[in-house]
């Protein structure tokens, strides 16, 4: 059986202008089903940028020159298209307001699914569901703008639940929120975790990584274990 992320070689370089800069290089990463990785690193080391790969936005959206192989359930993310990666990994960023766009917190939830032409009935279902797991049911006809930082990001998770993926990337997610807002994230994280999933993470504080099962470190695009870096 493959494993949920299977990366090999992978080298990334960016061509703007008359620069090139090698963002990643040689990395080789493989997470287990139901396995939370916990990855740190400077700014701009390229913990981003290997989130982009894991999940397609790079090659499919942002063309940048791109060496080795990623495969996801054993399938090669080249060969799969955004609408059915979505459905098998949900990315969540360090800034919520670049997730949320819709007027209430329904609308937020169902334009994935909607996209994907899920039936109304299981939209409602799939809604309910994923306020249920975030804590935020009584915001259903809320706006999302009016939220606190802390509620703001449930929200976005919530929009990625509805997708039902079995792979969960998070970008620095606890890092523009309050003590209580770090509390009530950890604890979804810890209950995605204990129901089998599998989890990347990415963050500057180890404190934010109580549930991984093992830490990575990310320097000058090399990926090292974290107690030799």
């Amino acid at each position: 059986m493959s494993n949920p992320i299977e990366i090999t070689n992978l080298s990334v370089k960016y061509n703007y202008a008359n620069i090139s800069m090698r963002i990643l290089e040689n990395v080789n990463l493989t997470v287990k089903k139901g396995e939370m990785v916990g990855i740190m690193g400077l700014s701009g080391c390229g913990k981003s940028t290997l989130l982009f790969c894991i999940c397609g936005l790079i090659p499919h959206l942002y063309k940048e020159e791109i060496k080795g192989t990623v495969l996801i359930d054993g399938v090669s993310i080249n060969s799969m298209r955004l609408p059915e990666i979505a459905t098998k990994i949900g990315i969540v960023f360090q800034n919520p307001d670049n997730q949320l766009f819709s007027p209430t917190v329904e609308d937020e939830i169902a334009f994935g699914p909607e996209n994907l032409l899920v039936e109304r009935e299981e939209i409602g279902m799939r809604i309910k569901d994923a306020l249920n797991k975030v804590g935020m049911e009584k915001y259903r006809f809320s706006s999302p703008h009016q939220l606190s930082g802390g509620e703001k990001q449930r929200i976005a998770l919530a929009s990625v639940l509805s997708l039902k993926p079995n792979i969960f990337l998070f970008d620095e997610i606890l890092s523009q929120i309050d003590k209580k807002g770090r509390k009530d994230i950890k604890e979804i994280i810890k209950n995605l975790k204990e129901d089998g999933n599998t989890i990347v993470m990415i963050d500057h504080n180890i404190d934010n990584f109580e549930c991984a099962d093992r830490m990575l470190f990310l320097k000058d695009g090399v990926l090292e274990d974290y107690k030799d870096a």
